[in-house]
C-alpha cells in the first residue's frame, strides 16, 4: 500500500477567535509546538515529510502557513472559498495520483500514534480513527470522530474539486452500506474548536502547568494559561484560565470542573 498524507488546515477557526485573527488556528501552539507540527508528527510514521508525500491545506492567513511548513510539504493554498474537507482532497488530486490517502486535521489535538488505524488497513473503504463519547457522538450513537482518516485512491479521484465535506460525500453514504470502519482509540482527544478545548488540550500535554512560549514575559501573575511566544503579561495583572498573545489580545477559557489537569 502507497500512502499520501494530507494535513488539512486551511479553517478559518472563527469559533477560536480572537486568538485566529493574529495567527492561522494551524499555528496555534500546544505546549510550545504549533497544530499544524502535531498533525505533521502524527503522519510522518507513515510517509516522509517532504512534499512528494505529504500535503497541507491552508486558507485564512495561508501566507503563515506556507512559512511556516516551508520545504516539508506540499502547500495547497485555496483562494477565495475554502473548500472543506473533500474539496481541499479534490482541488490535489493530480498530486495524490493514484495513491491512498492519510487525511488528518491539525485542530484534532489527541492521538500522537494511529497505528491501529493504519495497521491491517486492506485499503478498500474509508476508514475513521474514532473515541468513545455517548454525549456528543458522531457515528452509531457512540462513536466520535478523533480527527484522522484512511480514505482508498479510488473514492478520492471522484471527490469534487467544489466546498465540500468528506461526510457529507463520503462517509454518510459509506455508514449506510455498511463500507465504513471505525478504528477505536483510548488516548485523550480534543477538537481544539474554542478557546476553552484549545486552552484544555494545552493543560493536558503540559500537566495543568501555565505554558510560556519563547521571548514571552509574565511580570504579573499567569494561572493556567497559555502565554503566547513574545507575549507579555503585565505587572498587576492576574490571568486565570486565559490565552494572551503576542499581539496583547486576551481569550477567557474557562475550564469545567475535572475537564482538565
Amino acid at each position: 500500500m502507497t500512502l499520501a498524507a494530507v494535513v488539512l488546515a486551511a479553517g478559518h477557526g472563527r469559533r477560536l477567535a480572537p486568538l485566529t485573527d493574529e495567527l492561522p488556528k494551524a499555528l496555534c501552539p500546544v505546549n510550545n509546538l504549533a497544530l499544524v507540527d502535531h498533525a505533521l508528527a502524527r503522519v510522518a510514521p507513515f510517509v516522509a515529510l517532504a512534499p512528494a508525500s505529504v500535503a497541507v491545506n491552508a486558507h485564512h492567513l495561508a501566507e503563515q502557513v506556507q512559512r511556516h511548513v516551508g520545504s516539508r510539504a506540499h502547500v495547497s493554498v485555496e483562494a477565495g472559498a475554502a473548500l472543506g474537507t473533500a474539496g481541499a482532497l479534490g482541488k490535489i488530486r493530480d498530486w495524490i495520483d493514484g495513491r491512498d490517502v492519510l487525511i488528518t486535521n491539525c485542530d484534532a489535538w489527541g492521538p500522537t500514534d494511529v497505528t491501529e488505524l493504519v495497521g491491517g488497513w486492506d485499503g478498500r473503504e474509508p476508514r475513521l480513527l474514532v473515541v468513545a463519547d455517548p454525549t456528543r457522538p458522531d457515528f452509531g450513537g457512540r462513536w466520535r470522530f478523533a480527527g484522522t482518516s484512511l480514505l482508498p485512491w479510488r473514492i478520492v479521484r471522484e471527490l469534487p474539486s467544489t466546498p465540500s465535506g468528506l461526510y457529507e460525500v463520503v462517509w454518510r453514504a459509506a455508514q449506510a452500506d455498511g463500507r465504513l470502519s471505525f478504528a477505536v482509540t483510548d488516548t485523550t482527544f480534543i477538537d481544539c474548536g474554542t478557546p476553552s478545548d484549545y486552552l484544555r488540550a494545552m493543560l493536558v500535554a503540559s500537566g495543568g502547568h501555565t505554558v510560556v512560549g519563547a521571548g514571552a514575559r509574565i511580570d504579573g501573575t499567569a494561572e493556567r494559561c497559555v502565554v503566547w511566544p513574545g507575549a507579555v503579561v503585565e505587572a498587576g495583572e492576574r490571568l486565570v484560565e486565559s490565552i494572551r498573545t503576542a499581539g496583547g489580545l486576551t481569550a477567557a477559557a474557562p475550564q469545567q470542573q475535572g475537564q482538565a489537569p
